[in-house]
């Protein structure tokens, strides 16, 4: 019975794309280390049957939108009124790093211009 779930695994994970701007953060990735670490020898692994199927259906839902066609929403818009292109740029991890340099306090900005050596064998502290 592990064989066809582990197939099922692998035509979810074909469909659903890795996303390269959220580098270290993708769902996509995250599931097919999840998926890899559940089914380490394969077909041949063995398996919780009952949560194997519980984390397909639950994985499977998402992928297909099920709860989004199920519960539609009236407008498409977000709580900050932003379009889903801006959000999404807004989420990349290349975006997301740029606002973590800007956001640096005074002190660490400083604290990283100085080139700080390590005190030598000879060096006094005093």
């Amino acid at each position: 019975m592990a064989a066809s779930r582990y197939r099922k695994f692998l035509r979810l994970m074909e469909e659903w794309p890795a996303d390269p701007s959220k580098r270290g953060r993708d769902l996509a990735v995250t599931i097919r280390e999840r998926v890899a670490h559940g089914f380490r020898r394969g077909e041949n692994s063995e398996i919780n049957e009952k949560e194997c199927d519980r984390m397909y259906d639950s994985l499977n839902k998402i992928h297909t939108d099920f709860f989004r066609e199920k519960y539609p929403r009236l407008k498409d818009s977000s709580a900050t009124g932003t379009s889903i292109e801006i959000c999404k740029m807004v989420m990349a991890t290349d975006t997301i790093t740029e606002m973590e340099k800007m956001n640096k306090s005074t002190w660490q900005k400083i604290k990283d211009s100085i080139p700080w050596r390590s005190a030598g064998p000879g060096d006094d502290k005093s």
